[in-house]
């Protein structure tokens, strides 16, 4: 198949959290499966340039209507990690990716439905015709409208698409001027409930809204997260919208990327081990503590990576250090606060317990730490209040390192408890589950895994092998995509 995907990021050229890896990652396992993958991004000007090699003039001369008139564009083709990467550039005065920053202007909406606009003008003047037009998150929720609504009566009849949502709290509002702009302009077809118009707002376009009515396919990142969108408030107003569009969608669990993760090639760890040698590990756990200045002692290492926000169970995070500590164990923290308040919290927190011998906090991100701290850690806790696929989890799995974790999205899909889920047979559970978001709920599942760690050694040492035991490559999302493309292309 000749897959295109269009996107506001690609990773590591374009990347502001995890959907920059999801394209990237997906569309190289796209591509070792035997499919055409081409990839539409926009080009920013603070974009990664050194991870774009053979940059090149691909279409000097697109021409995109817009309010009316056109705007012109220069389409450059370069190769990101070896993926074919068109970046289209719009010369007018609205210097729509010339800020700096990928997101947080005002008006976002309008810079991405020019984006899609553009897009879909560059296939049809260029003349690309793919199979599938797989399109992510808000940004991109114009695409199927546009070319449903228009492009389809100008050659682009047999194109399918397929919608991802990575984020159901950011959907993309617009109005009026969105349709006037983009030439879609019929105000009282698109207002419609059934078409483009916000659930709660009547004088708002919602663009993911828009993205599920017209899309083929539609996506989440995790089965349970599908289902959370689907029936609980975390599809944040759109869990109508989904039980109407209920045939068409899905989650799939993303993957991550093992020629990185992987603790068999990391080349960010002193020992490299395997499940087969993994007594290795104990050597990056006596680094870590060096490279910390923890004490060497026979306890173990608990540890948080991520964000320091209210999405990632924050008060969770400050309560599992002191609740570690109290129980003999150490605790390492690598992450950095989205807000004043929570970043002045752990600032203090750094700084009450600078002298003690059994944690440490490093606020901020370092890329090469983090390795060292997943390969040297014991356990490493994810208590968000929602999460929809996660990828820290999934680490520390490959790395030997028992997750523990709180029943929310994908957290729910990846780590089984060893204790309780009965799901799954003993030697298949890999990890902690609670379902809470209260300190005794935390405190249940953490002490259970300590606990093991202390009083049967060879039971834990079995149960995070059993965990590096699992496949979270990209290998079955990528047969899962290309089921759902066969699928639709044939519709």
């Amino acid at each position: 198949m000749y897959i295109v995907q269009i996107a506001s990021e690609c990773a590591p050229v374009i990347k502001a959290g995890g959907l920059g890896d999801v394209v990237y990652g997906l569309s190289r396992e796209l591509e070792t499966r035997g499919h055409t993958v081409e990839l539409i991004l926009p080009k920013y000007d603070c974009m990664r340039y050194d991870h774009i090699w053979g940059l090149h003039d691909a279409y000097l001369n697109l021409s995109v209507p817009w309010y009316g008139a056109a705007i012109h564009c220069s389409v450059y083709c370069g190769w990101v990690h070896g993926r074919v990467c068109f970046f289209i550039e719009p010369h007018s005065q609205d210097n729509f990716f010339n800020r700096g920053c990928y997101y947080g202007c005002n008006d976002d909406d309008m810079r991405f439905a020019f984006f899609s606009k553009a897009a879909l003008e560059f296939l049809h003047q260029s003349n690309k015709r793919p199979d599938i037009i797989h399109c992510h998150d808000w940004q991109t929720g114009l695409v199927p409208v546009m070319l449903y609504e228009v492009y389809k009566y100008h050659g682009m009849a047999n194109q399918r698409v397929c919608y991802t949502i990575h984020n159901f709290k950011h959907q993309g509002i617009g109005g009026a001027q969105t349709l006037w702009g983009t030439g879609l302009n019929r105000e009282d077809y698109y207002f419609q409930y059934d078409k483009l118009r916000d659930n709660f707002n009547p004088f708002a376009l919602n663009y993911m809204k828009g993205g599920i009515v017209y899309s083929n396919a539609v996506t989440t990142v995790s089965p349970h997260h599908a289902w959370e969108a689907h029936h609980t408030d975390v599809g944040c107003g759109l869990s109508h919208t989904l039980h109407q569009h209920q045939s068409k969608f899905q989650g799939i669990l993303n993957g991550i990327d093992y020629d990185f993760w992987n603790p068999e090639i990391d080349r960010y760890i002193p020992y490299t081990y395997t499940k087969n040698t993994f007594d290795q590990k104990i050597y990056n756990k006596k680094a870590l503590r060096e490279r910390l200045s923890l004490r060497d002692a026979d306890k173990p290492i608990i540890a948080y990576i991520g964000r320091l926000d209210n999405q990632k169970g924050v008060h969770l995070v400050h309560h599992a250090m002191y609740y570690a500590l109290h129980q003999g164990a150490q605790f390492v923290l690598l992450g950095s606060a989205t807000e004043a308040k929570i970043n002045a919290h752990f600032w203090h927190e750094k700084q009450y317990l600078h002298k003690h011998p059994d944690v440490h906090l490093e606020l901020g991100f370092n890329e090469e730490l983090s390795h060292l701290i997943y390969a040297g850690a014991d356990m490493i806790v994810v208590p968000s209040n929602y999460e929809p696929c996660g990828l820290t989890q999934m680490i520390g799995l490959k790395y030997g390192t028992v997750p523990i974790v709180r029943g929310v999205g994908g957290l729910v899909n990846s780590v089984f408890d060893r204790d309780y889920d009965q799901n799954y047979p003993a030697e298949q559970r890999n990890g902690y589950v609670f379902y809470q978001s209260d300190n005794q709920a935390l405190e249940s599942a953490l002490g259970r895994a300590i606990a093991l760690y202390n009083h049967a050694p060879q039971e834990f040492r079995q149960l995070a092998i059993q965990g590096m035991e699992y496949d979270y490559s990209w290998n079955h999302p990528g047969a899962e995509y290309v089921e759902i493309y066969e699928g639709i292309r044939h519709k």
